[in-house]
């Protein structure tokens, strides 16, 4: 199955959930009410993990999502999906679920963004410094001294 197509990526899903996928790092994220619980990369797909979850993907012979950048390796909280799970739909579902139960508990632990105005900046408390007043006309007549 060739996950670059966001249309394969919702069917893969399609016994769990209706998910929606957006484009996102050169590959796709999917999302479950405003939640990333998977994403595709290089035609893998990755589930959200936690210490809840990686104890089931790593019997699975699952291993994390890791990318190079700036000359090291970075880990994400993301396990490749078990390769078996692509021809068991019941089975896929679960992992999603508990991918997406593994997000909701990293959202549950993250602060609170602030809302965005209409413009998309952020709010902001800072006041915009006054005007400067007009300068005032200098009289043309001289002054007596």
């Amino acid at each position: 199955m060739a996950l670059d197509d966001p249309e394969a990526v919702r069917e893969l899903f399609s016994s769990f959930r209706n998910v929606s996928v957006r484009r996102m790092f050169g590959g796709h994220g999917v999302f479950l009410e405003g939640l990333m619980f998977a994403l595709e990369a290089d035609g893998e797909m990755y589930l959200k993990a936690d210490e809840h979850t990686i104890p089931k993907l790593a019997a699975e012979n699952s291993e994390p999502f890791v990318y190079k950048a700036k000359g090291r390796e970075i880990s994400l909280s993301y396990w490749k999906l078990p390769e078996r799970l692509y021809d068991e739909p019941d089975e896929l579902a679960a992992f999603a679920r508990d991918a997406f139960e593994a997000a909701r508990r990293a959202a549950a632990g993250k602060p609170k963004r602030s809302p965005k105005k209409a413009s998309g900046k952020a709010n902001s408390k800072t006041k915009k410094a006054p005007k400067p007043e007009p300068k005032a006309k200098r009289s043309t007549k001289k002054k007596r001294r």
